[in-house]
């Protein structure tokens, strides 16, 4: 899922990207109250669940931005306009930690596919959020993109793949038994958006110019990109298990970097 919309429904060394999933089966920890940002780690933010009290959200609501509020009101529907509040708000009171800021006081830049930015050096973050999960990966002087999605028997994955995935996605995906191809598609799917994300083109880049990893049990890995054959060498991706009925990925540029999975409470 793109941060702000819902794409389904409505967002250790390089070197070929792969490396060990240590998000598998990681403990979603207490987060420390004043975090820095490390380029030798990334951290992961867990936020959840996304569905609060009426008066809950009223309160967060007063931490965006008034364009922020617009983007929500925007929202057909009170659960994903109440979703999208939690959200941000999260993101604000998050980057505020590192910043030492009240995170109703941050400004947000955006580049022209949307991607936030802040007016800091090297501070570098991404939100995802889908059903009742928002992730939010933060390091510093690194690129990150992370997506999260919520598994669903109603999508048709399969015909999805055929129109967005390469070639060797596709075939990998169809050679699957059929019990295990709904996975296989949304950890397809994370990777891909993860890494768009990263590159911070959204959408724009075709989800086709590039192959990851999808059998089950392979590492996450950006296996090849067409444009460029070294551009795989400079990404690592990493598989996320933000619950049980979702699938997630994050993708860092570059190697050499511990992963940080930490709770939002």
């Amino acid at each position: 899922m793109q941060e702000g919309g819902e794409v389904l429904t409505h967002s250790e060394g390089a070197g070929g990207g792969a490396a060990p999933d240590a998000a598998r089966g990681a403990t979603w920890r207490g987060a420390p109250e004043r975090p820095r940002a490390d380029g030798a780690e990334v951290h992961v933010w867990r936020v959840t669940p996304l569905t609060r009290p009426a008066d809950e959200v009223a309160a967060l609501r007063a931490l965006l931005s008034e364009d922020e509020a617009a983007r929500a009101d925007r929202f057909r529907f009170e659960r994903h306009r109440g979703h999208f509040i939690v959200a941000r708000a999260a993101l604000r009171r998050i980057l505020g930690r590192y910043l030492g800021s009240p995170g109703r006081l941050l400004r947000f830049g955006y580049n022209e596919y949307g991607k936030p930015s802040l007016a800091h050096p090297t501070l570098r973050f991404n939100l995802s959020h889908a059903g009742e999960v928002a992730l939010l990966a933060v390091t510093s002087g690194r690129e990150v993109g992370v997506d999260v999605e919520a598994i669903r028997d109603d999508v048709e994955g399969e015909k999805l793949a055929e129109h967005f995935f390469s070639p060797g996605e596709v075939e990998t995906l169809m050679s699957l038994p059929e019990a295990a191809r709904a996975r296989a598609f949304f950890d397809c799917w994370t990777r891909k958006e993860a890494f768009i994300k990263a590159l911070g083109s959204g959408l724009s880049h075709p989800l086709d110019a590039f192959d990851v990893s999808l059998a089950p049990g392979e590492p996450a890995a950006l296996l090849r990109t067409r444009a460029d054959s070294r551009e795989a060498a400079r990404w690592t991706l990493r598989e996320l298990e933000p619950g049980e009925g979702y699938a997630a990925a994050v993708a860092v540029e570059g190697g050499g970097w511990e992963l940080r999975c930490w709770e939002f409470g």
